[in-house]
């Protein structure tokens, strides 16, 4: 039996590829993002009453992780990539539906924009562009479970990197930027099983190409430029 979804909204971040976001909702809070509806769904009183909570759930898309088949297992990056788990024992993108869960902290909403109603939110994990399926009210009597244990991720939770970015290369960054990019930068975007101090990575944020090196467990920017 198969069921069709409505995209209700997308949402707009600075990630425009997938190296480099966040690994779970919430962990860069500093990230802002919105959420513009699409124009079926741009009626204001969908979101009467959400301005009285702090959080919301989204539900949405894998939009780059939609494959004709499925596997029971998958290999976690932060496991080393050699380990296989079962798919409904991680948060893999490739999964049987290709549905995400995030929540994401309700930073403001605007009702009359030229693009309708728009929520602003902060920390999510969400590629630009990213198709939203549902938004639901975060309850916290009933959502938190503070005594909830964490399985194989508790083990390989990070520490985070000690990031350097020389005065050159800050200078680049716009201002209202920089705390964002030190914390997407301080939980290593890297794949966990690539450990060469001398390789370069560039991630693509907010219209800017970063080029940084890590070793040990300090992250050095070593470029920015404008992304082309």
């Amino acid at each position: 039996m198969e069921h069709q979804m409505k995209i209700i909204a997308r949402i707009h971040t600075d990630f425009p590829t997938k190296f480099g976001i966040p690994r779970q909702s919430g962990i860069v809070d500093a990230l802002r993002a919105s959420i513009v509806f699409e124009p079926e769904f741009r009626n204001p009183d969908a979101l009467r009453g959400l301005d009285g909570f702090s959080h919301i759930w989204l539900i949405w898309q894998f939009s780059e992780g939609i494959r004709e088949t499925w596997s029971p297992t998958v290999r976690p990056p932060r496991l080393g990539g050699n380990t296989r788990m079962g798919v409904f024992a991680t948060r893999s993108p490739f999964r049987p539906n290709p549905i995400g869960l995030s929540s994401v902290r309700l930073a403001g909403i605007d009702l009359h924009t030229p693009d309708g109603p728009v929520l602003y939110v902060s920390g999510a994990d969400l590629m630009d562009g990213t198709p939203i399926y549902d938004i639901k009210p975060y309850l916290p009597y009933a959502d938190s479970h503070p005594e909830a244990s964490e399985g194989f991720a508790h083990p390989v939770r990070d520490a985070a990197l000690h990031v350097n970015i020389p005065a050159e290369w800050l200078d680049k960054i716009p201002m209202e930027r920089q705390e964002a990019l030190r914390g997407v930068l301080a939980h290593d975007p890297r794949p966990s099983y690539q450990n060469d101090p001398t390789r370069i990575y560039g991630m693509a944020f907010a219209g800017l190409e970063i080029k940084f090196r890590v070793d040990g467990d300090t992250l050095t920017v070593c470029g920015v430029c404008a992304q082309t």
